[in-house]
């Protein structure tokens, strides 16, 4: 009996033994788009962070966003991916269906952190029958900017839809001391491309739906149209993007403008090459606390409105060590989610607000955390605590096209043709009639597969 039990302590001291020499010598691999060198050295210090405490050397492994689709393919083919990959919205689905990430897997870490700690917008683009693509990280909504000094000194409603836009447009819109707004006019500039997909996602038009392409509606459209033409009438001539929609805004000379919120820490003077321009003053805080913002977005057609988003996850491969990689990311979007924020806090908003115990613990973190460029601050430094919060909601309701039709890929197709553009600003100029637009953009987008 004794030598029984000698034999069986000895066999469990082995195993414990063996458990614990798999767990000091294991690795696993992280791919990040976020290559910047200052960027990844915060990542670094987070693996160094989270070896010391576990044991697991993680390999923080830099990868250009513009090669991450070759690169997985790649990997995928030769058996040699990365335990876990950072990545953006446009490869949930289409790396789901092609057998790359585990779902599964994935949704095991968002039940185990509590689904409802999170932000329900990134959940639900990347929602799959087996479980989410990834594990939501963080993201940002695009933005109506305005001078809510304005706004409020002419009694106007904030511009959260078109109606409120073109009422504000009639009694703020004063060329050249102020333009209404600054409407994306550049026909091959992507950022008329992601404000048009804003603007028509708040109207709920859409070109796909469950089967693939299926033409924009007309009615919506053309409602959408008109609401275009009418910011493209009340913004200068010529061919503007993001650049002059920015340098006139930071002068006192717009009333409104559609931008990301990379705008946030320029606005409020952090930034040399892009200072505020509205006074003296380069690293003035003046114009910061006269604008509001407003994420979601509607037209008369769909009231509930819409907010564009980009949004970034943790997805979890078919080839990786799958216990600790979930733990690994149990660690980034749990005790080490503020470390992975600070990575560049103005651009990544919290998917996860925070824990059970503490249900706004990562959004409260998250506005304390230092932004800025030349000079730093928090940006509950610069903002009123119910301007965070509204930005951050953007993300409850965040919708891209063919999102939630599993279209992601086609819809890309159909942005990235430019197409729309083309059309669009054939219509704003006077040189085809609002119905013919609707019709011409159906006939050359239904020719894209």
């Amino acid at each position: 009996m004794k030598l029984q039990k000698k034999i069986t302590g000895a066999i469990s001291l082995i195993a414990m033994i063996a458990s614990t020499t798999t767990v000091i010598g294991q690795e696993i691999k992280v791919w990040t788009t976020e290559t910047q060198p200052a960027r990844l050295e915060r990542q670094a210090k987070m693996a160094a962070e989270y070896e010391s405490s576990t044991g697991v050397k993680v390999e923080m492994i830099p990868v250009e966003e513009s090669e991450m689709g070759t690169r997985a393919t790649a990997a995928f083919a030769a058996g040699d991916l990365p335990d876990v990959i950072y990545y953006g919205l446009q490869y949930a689905l289409p790396w789901t269906e092609a057998g790359i990430l585990d779902p599964e897997a994935a949704q095991e870490v968002v039940d185990a952190l509590g689904s409802d700690t999170f932000a329900p917008g990134p959940i639900q683009m990347a929602a799959t029958p087996n479980g989410v693509a990834g594990v939501p990280v963080d993201g940002w909504t695009q933005m109506v900017v305005y001078r809510k000094d304005l706004f409020e000194a002419n009694g106007l409603e904030a511009p959260s839809s078109y109606e409120n836009v073109t009422t504000a447009l009639s009694k703020l819109h004063n060329p050249p001391s102020m333009y209404g707004f600054v409407a994306a006019t550049k026909v091959d500039e992507n950022f008329m491309s992601q404000v048009l997909e804003h603007v028509l996602l708040a109207n709920g038009a859409t070109p796909v739906n469950n089967s693939g392409f299926s033409g924009f509606d007309e009615s919506k459209t053309i409602e959408a149209l008109e609401f275009y033409k009418a910011i493209a009438d009340a913004s200068p001539e010529g061919e503007l993007f993001w650049q002059q929609s920015r340098e006139l805004y930071f002068a006192g000379k717009a009333a409104m403008i559609i931008w990301s919120p990379f705008i946030m820490d320029e606005l409020a003077g952090l930034r040399d090459s892009a200072p505020p321009t509205i006074n003296s003053d380069p690293t003035s805080r003046e114009l910061a606390s006269a604008t509001g913002f407003v994420t979601n977005f509607s037209g008369p057609s769909n009231p509930a409105g819409a907010a564009w988003a980009d949004s970034r996850y943790f997805g979890i491969t078919v080839d990786a060590d799958t216990e600790a990689a979930q733990d690994f990311v149990k660690f980034a979007v749990g005790d080490g989610y503020l470390d992975t924020l600070a990575i560049a806090p103005e651009g990544k908003f919290p998917s996860r607000n925070g824990s059970s115990s503490n249900p706004t613990e990562y959004i409260d973190g998250w506005a304390k955390l230092d932004v800025g460029v030349d000079r730093r601050a928090p940006l509950s430094d610069l903002y009123p605590a119910d301007v965070i919060s509204s930005i951050v909601e953007g993300l409850d309701v965040a919708q891209r096209w063919g999102v939630t039709e599993g279209q992601l890929g086609l819809a890309s197709k159909i942005i990235n043709s430019q197409v729309i553009n083309r059309v669009v600003r054939e219509f704003i100029d006077g040189d085809i009639a609002a119905d013919a637009a609707v019709a011409k953009m159906n006939s050359e987008l239904s020719k894209i597969n």
